[in-house]
């Protein structure tokens, strides 16, 4: 199951892990560059006896920084330049997120539609942690056979509401390094609500439509399954609704970082400059 604050399998600060690999390469060329200060120093003849090595050397300071420098400069450029549209999208993500794991929570019975003020949200996702809770409410609903066909809709619209999203807006973020990362942990929520709603439409189809049926059978996931457990679905379930709930949280701090609420703010007053733009 997914904990809150888990790390995502390439890091949690997406927003900074970009630029300190640059950074990294920055200041292991600063370090040699002073190892050969030092070097030189304690034997002042090293460097006039090694020519070649001395032009390589220096030719790899040079080029290391300059790279280090135009990669940031370049990435913080971008990141000013779409940080509106970066932060918009991200709320699309965030809303997204909220709806599935809010939507599963209800259709347990543990949320109520229409409730998604921030205290309910708190009480929710505090909900949702409670692992053993989550799994037996999931277990019995899928014991239910109306409450499991009414799952099964549920899926195939947050399905067909995700890969909306995906193909609409992954390629802003993926133009930014920086946000690259976020996108990645959100596809990993869809693919596993993917992987559920193709088994749910191979093996219990809820019409006769030969198209849907076709799609379903040509899934990799099936033939990766070869069949459908209920342990492993409620479970696939859970982990779903936590994976969401922790981008939630996770990808609504990171758009608040990116433009900040006093930025907007200081747009809304009376003396704003509408032709600004943001600092990321």
């Amino acid at each position: 199951m997914i904990a809150r604050g888990a790390p995502s399998p390439a890091g949690a600060d997406y927003a900074r892990r970009y630029l300190r690999r640059t950074r990294l390469i920055a200041g292991l060329a600063l370090g040699l560059l002073a190892a050969t200060i030092l070097s030189d120093r304690l034997d002042s003849g090293f460097w006039a006896h090694n020519p070649l090595l001395t032009n390589l050397v220096s030719s790899l300071v040079v080029v290391a920084l300059s790279v280090a420098i135009f990669n940031e400069a370049l990435e913080r450029r971008r990141r000013r330049d779409w940080s509106v549209l970066a932060q918009y999208v991200l709320f699309e993500l965030v809303g997204t997120a909220r709806l599935i794991w809010t939507t599963l929570m209800e259709i347990l019975g543990l949320m109520y539609a229409g409730e998604e003020t921030e205290a309910m949200l708190s009480v929710g996702a505090q909900t949702l942690q409670d692992t053993p809770r989550i799994v037996a409410a999931m277990r019995e609903l899928l014991a239910d056979h109306e409450r499991r066909q009414h799952l099964h809709g549920l899926v195939a619209r947050l399905m067909r509401r995700s890969d909306e999203l995906l193909g609409r807006w992954a390629g802003v973020l993926l133009n930014s390094a920086a946000y690259a990362g976020v996108i990645d942990r959100h596809v990993e929520l869809y693919s596993r609500l993917a992987a559920v709603g193709s088994l749910l439409e191979h093996f219990e189809p809820t019409d006769d439509d030969p198209k849907r049926r076709r799609v379903s059978r040509a899934s990799p996931i099936v033939e990766l399954h070869g069949n459908l457990d209920d342990d492993w679905l409620s479970d696939t379930l859970v982990t779903i609704a936590q994976l969401a709930e922790t981008l939630d949280q996770s990808s609504l701090a990171l758009a608040l970082q990116i433009v900040p609420r006093e930025w907007w703010a200081a747009r809304s007053g009376p003396n704003s400059d509408s032709g600004g733009t943001p600092s990321a």
